[in-house]
């Protein structure tokens, strides 16, 4: 008994040691952080189940020497447009029928009155069509093709949950989409004995998100109840499964019926169709899967890769260069071709239990997520944007609620897309919370009580 009471206790002082010295590498970086993140918590695993190194995902990157035709319909295919006799253009959709949008044009006839009583008439010019409909919350956007507009991307979106440090965001994939995001992305894993797929961090051991379909169907019903939105879903395959293994359960949340289906592979960045016909045909979810996709027996389901590229995965260079990691040796030229995700989630790294684990440095979102400064996503993206003469199509970060102002990663966005963000940010309390670095000593101590209540448990 006393043997294993001083096992305990040493595992405390251990807990509270590490703890220590996590606030000094994380205080010590920046002299703001943020109210409602713990560094670290989780579950006791052997060493076989933790990650020894953070490593950047890689697998088969697939390339094509032409284009090959996937789709027996394409968008314009599925929009049936009708001229009247009297100039009048409608345009409407085989599915889903109600969805339909009618422009009038023509044009006025004035009479104005004239010397010696002679009436003439003055025709006005034609007036034009203007949409005040916003799609993805601009009306600007809607005449824009899907690869001319930058989005917000939530790096992790799934993993939502007060205390962990394997967390990426605070709010749900709700607030998520409410605030504006339009680009989420999310690992899967198998648990151990599992049937099902979830969203895990990792490994299931250090995150558990819960099953994908309850995800997605959550994103399916918020889509469902904003027609004119388009959002995209980027799967990473934490396993290398064959989609084969995913689509079933894909397919059981209704999500295909709002799914993009592309009329060849791969998509340049001139191939993409606007807005408008997305919504106007109901395609209006894009969806990749990183590594095994099949587009030749799931159209649908996109090889990210052969249509877009990403800059260094789990940075921890605060300079974040803009250049291309994945796939590997992607020539310039060829990278100019597609659309271009850029990750910009800073992170930290510690040592648990003799493992080398990278976190969000979260006493730094502020920095990071600001629209200016040094290490920010504004310079980033403006980086970007003057090495491959146009905007990223996603920035990815951890955490979008924080920055240097409440919505300073919409703003970022905004600027890219010329475009101006007036909306309220960010979710529920639709604030962004700053708090001074002496917090984070708090949220660090309350993680190593944590760390130890666990070991406590286990012993």
């Amino acid at each position: 008994m006393a043997s294993r009471s001083l096992r305990r206790f040493g595992c405390l002082l251990w807990a509270l040691g590490l703890s220590a010295r996590v606030a000094r590498c994380q205080a010590s970086a920046d002299t703001t952080s943020s109210s409602g993140l713990t560094v670290l918590t989780g579950t006791k695993t052997g060493e076989s189940e933790t990650t020894s190194e953070a490593k950047t995902p890689t697998g088969s990157y697939q390339t094509f020497s032409t284009t090959i035709t996937l789709a027996t319909t394409s968008l314009s295919s599925a929009l049936e447009t009708t001229i009247a006799a009297n100039g009048t253009v409608s345009t409407s959709t085989v599915a889903p029928p109600e969805q339909t949008v009618t422009y009038l044009t023509g044009s006025i006839p004035t009479s104005s009155p004239a010397v010696g009583s002679v009436s003439t008439t003055v025709e006005s010019p034609a007036p034009k069509p203007t949409n005040t409909r916003p799609c993805n919350n601009y009306p600007e956007f809607c005449e824009r093709k899907y690869s001319n507009i930058t989005v917000v991307g939530c790096h992790n979106s799934p993993f939502v949950r007060p205390g962990s440090a394997a967390a990426n965001q605070q709010y749900t994939v709700v607030d998520q989409l409410n605030d504006g995001v339009r680009f989420l992305q999310a690992q899967i894993q198998w648990p151990k004995n599992g049937s099902v797929p979830h969203f895990c961090h990792t490994t299931c051991d250090l995150f558990d998100a819960g099953p994908i379909t309850d995800w997605l169907t959550t994103v399916k019903d918020w889509v469902a109840g904003h027609p004119y939105d388009v959002v995209t879903i980027l799967l990473g395959n934490g396993n290398y499964s064959t989609p084969a293994h995913y689509v079933p359960f894909i397919e059981s949340t209704g999500l295909l019926q709002y799914v993009y289906t592309p009329p060849v592979v791969p998509m340049s960045v001139d191939s993409w169709p606007t807005l408008a016909s997305m919504i106007l045909s109901g395609q209006r979810v894009v969806m990749f899967l990183d590594y095994m996709a099949d587009q030749k027996a799931y159209p649908w389901l996109m090889d990210e890769f052969s249509q877009m590229w990403e800059t260094p995965f789990d940075p921890t260079n605060q300079t974040f260069p803009c250049t291309v990691q994945r796939p590997p040796d992607l020539a310039p030229a060829d990278a100019r071709k597609r659309l271009y995700l850029m990750n910009h989630n800073l992170n930290v790294e510690v040592s648990l239990l003799g493992a080398s684990v990278l976190v969000p440095a979260v006493s730094q979102l502020n920095q990071t997520n600001n629209a200016t400064g040094y290490g920010s996503l504004g310079a980033a993206a403006a980086g970007c944007d003057a090495d491959w003469g146009r905007p990223p199509t996603v920035l990815n970060v951890d955490y979008y609620n924080f920055g240097g102002f409440p919505g300073s990663v919409f703003e970022v966005a905004a600027r890219m897309n010329n475009v101006t963000y007036d909306r309220p940010c960010c979710g529920k309390s639709s604030a962004a919370a700053r708090v001074p670095a002496a917090a984070v000593s708090p949220l660090l101590w309350g993680a190593s009580l944590a760390w130890a209540a666990v070991f406590w448990a286990t012993i």
